[in-house]
């Protein structure tokens, strides 16, 4: 189940670059150049930002599964989801209004790194 999620996860990256390429062309910002359009330049922080948080994610997901039954990181990984794709949207028409996207993408990081944090610690200590 957390092996799907990842997949998932792994796509909607895949996905939120394809968007960057289309809108690169879109609004004519050339390769290599990052900026030039203001709409261009967020989906391009959409795509770096979840860059950003998959170096947190999916290695905590791949640690907590061994704390925590597969079931409670599957939905960590699926609120994850939602969340990107809802700081996506905001993001993408006004940046302004993408905290609570960037919020419900978060907590599950958190979430995790606790879970890890914690469960990694009470087996030294066992």
């Amino acid at each position: 189940m957390v092996d799907v999620i990842i997949a998932l996860v792994l796509l909607q990256y895949l996905l939120f670059g394809a968007l960057v390429s289309k809108a690169r062309g879109k609004y004519g910002v050339k390769a290599p150049a990052t900026t030039g359009h203001d709409v261009f330049e967020r989906y391009y922080r959409v795509q770096m930002n979840t860059l950003e948080q998959l170096i947190l994610l999916l290695p905590l997901m791949l640690l907590a599964r061994s704390y925590v039954a597969e079931y409670w990181v599957a939905l960590a990984g699926v609120l994850y989801l939602i969340g990107r794709f809802l700081y996506f949207r905001a993001y993408v028409a006004d940046p302004r209004s993408r905290s609570l996207g960037f919020t419900l993408g978060l907590i599950p990081v958190l979430l995790l790194l606790l879970v890890v944090l914690v469960g990694g610690l009470w087996q030294l200590l066992s």
